[in-house]
């Protein structure tokens, strides 16, 4: 996605060889009006399937979610909860979780009730790097015995070989933008 990439370029900063911040308009700060833009060419480039359900992990990918959701004609959104909250007193499904930005692990969570046998599953989030929470979200999909029907990503660092670990599985991977390296403050796109 062209306006992405350039968003990247004009608001983005880099930190390192690694991590690319866009907390100014994707996760700390959203611009809601290119957040639609996002979930438009989500819907575009998923035009082929059908969703009952969108999945992500709080909080960056819920923005994304829900501006997606209205192209798909309003499936719930669901998201993974990082930590277990004192009203989440039903089962749930979980899977371990790495992040690579902040250096921890969690067990990221999803009551039963919101994912069900059948349900045809699309996950999305802000970031893919190593794939970890993307993995993580298609295992609570295989414990509901649902349906990965595609995985979107806004940014995918290919560089980092999460998108290369989701293909070799066998799932469907979108990402709008691809960063192929970070080299002195400088982002190449694939």
């Amino acid at each position: 996605m062209e306006a992405l990439k350039q968003k990247i370029i004009r608001e983005g900063q880099t930190v390192g060889t690694g991590i690319v911040k866009v907390d100014g308009f994707l996760n700390h700060q959203i611009d809601v009006k290119f957040m639609n833009e996002i979930g438009r060419e989500f819907r575009r480039r998923f035009s082929d399937i059908e969703v009952d359900k969108i999945l992500t992990v709080e909080a960056s990918g819920i923005g994304i979610a829900c501006m997606t959701a209205p192209y798909f004609d309003y499936p719930p959104v669901v998201f993974a909860k990082k930590t277990t909250p004192s009203t989440m007193t039903e089962e749930f499904f979980g899977a371990e979780a790495k992040s690579f930005t902040k250096g921890t692990v969690s067990i990221i969570r999803v009551a039963r009730k919101y994912l069900s046998k059948g349900d045809r599953v699309l996950i999305l989030d802000d970031f893919l790097a190593h794939g970890e929470a993307a993995m993580a979200m298609t295992e609570l999909v295989k414990q509901a015995e649902a349906q990965v029907m595609g995985i979107g990503a806004v940014i995918e660092k290919g560089f980092q070989g999460g998108g290369q670990k989701l293909r070799d599985a066998g799932f469907r991977l979108e990402s709008l933008a691809v960063i192929e390296a970070i080299n002195d403050g400088e982002i190449t796109f694939a």
